[in-house]
């Protein structure tokens, strides 16, 4: 891979004029407005990936992952950007939707190790992370990694293990390390949890406290696929082929080091003074939205920052405009609020409440 496919786009780009939010020659693509409800404001939705201009990574890596995986762009999009700014996704899904399979093509593309663990009503906190085994051959006790040690982690059904559980994975998601018996053993780096949750069944779960939620970069919600998508699901996976040979047959188009030095770059896109403020309202808007019982924490503005610049340049960028903002503004509140018992009682949604609040908001003009 060429230094030039490697590095963001030149820091002579400037953001595009008052006016217009396309920026010059890279225009954004046009935007599809979304039917909701009445009362509800509509909120813009981009293209596909495939329509959208994007950088070679990431045309390369969504390139590699549609040989196997089909569709479903909200987990494609939501969990690099989440890679590549260093947090972690919780996913919303009824089971058979392919998030087991997305996670082992992504580590076969990214280079990266891959781990799954099972969650379950009586998984202890030593399950995950590991615990000191005695070695009778050196006459001392040696520490067993656990699953954790890994650097693309599924937590399938991360709500049908105890709070204790839950704990166990606090320090390892924020401090990408684990501590047993006063020593501390470091993560290798980049490190994503993909949590998963069925909205579904509630009998025998137990629900994420809040401070573990807050530690989500984002909150993705998966739905059926199209009829088009599902029939080539079919075509493609309904033949007797083992999937390790499937995998095989990818490319690893990236490595360990390099999506942790893309990932740095990220951090030095560009957003200006009125997109910080755009932010910042939206996110204090949350607490005085009057059918949240309680709004966002400044943790949400801080995702939404992060997500802008990684979104911003995927799609081959050096700054942020507010269309970054507004893709990911779903992902990245609707697990940081509270409906009021009002709003419950009345049937309102998270996201339908948070597209109204979006389409409130005055979009500056950069």
């Amino acid at each position: 891979m060429s230094d030039n496919e490697n590095t963001l786009p030149p820091q002579d780009q400037s953001p595009p004029t008052s006016g217009n939010l396309s920026g010059g020659e890279k225009k954004l693509p046009e935007a599809r407005i979304v039917d909701k409800p009445d009362g509800i404001k509509p909120v813009a939705r981009t293209t596909s990936l495939e329509d959208r201009p994007r950088h070679p990574l990431f045309d390369r890596i969504l390139e590699q992952v549609s040989r196997i995986f089909v569709g479903q762009d909200e987990l494609v999009q939501g969990t690099l950007v989440a890679l590549f700014s260093g947090g972690h996704v919780l996913i919303e899904s009824v089971p058979g939707l392919g998030k087991t399979l997305f996670v082992r093509v992504l580590g076969k593309i990214l280079g990266c190790q891959f781990g799954r663990i099972q969650f379950t009503a009586d998984l202890m906190p030593s399950d995950i992370t590991g615990s000191p085994i005695w070695d009778a051959k050196a006459q001392d006790f040696r520490f067993r990694p656990g699953p954790v040690f890994t650097q693309l982690l599924l937590a399938d059904e991360i709500n049908r293990s105890p709070a204790k559980t839950h704990a166990a994975l606090l320090e390892i998601m924020q401090e990408y390390r684990v501590t047993v018996e006063r020593t501390v053993h470091k993560l290798k780096q980049p490190f994503l949890v993909m949590a998963t949750q069925n909205p579904i069944e509630s009998e025998g779960t137990y629900n994420l406290p809040e401070a573990q939620l807050d530690r989500f970069l984002f909150k993705l919600i998966l739905n059926y696929p199209s009829a088009e998508e599902e029939a080539r699901i079919l075509q493609m996976h309904s033949t007797r082929v083992s999937l390790e040979s499937r995998l095989a047959e990818l490319e690893t188009v990236t490595s360990p080091e390099e999506i942790v030095e893309i990932g740095l770059r990220c951090g030095q896109v560009q957003v200006d003074t009125k997109l910080v403020n755009f932010i910042n309202q939206m996110v204090r808007t949350t607490r005085e939205w009057p059918q949240f019982h309680m709004g966002a924490s400044p943790r949400a503005g801080l995702a939404l920052m992060q997500g802008a610049r990684t979104l911003a340049a995927f799609n081959g960028r050096d700054y942020a405009v507010p269309d970054d903002v507004v893709e990911l503004a779903l992902p990245s509140l609707r697990h940081r609020v509270i409906l009021s018992a009002e709003a419950e009682v009345e049937g309102h949604s998270v996201d339908d409440l948070l597209r109204s609040l979006i389409g409130s908001l005055e979009v500056p003009r950069l």
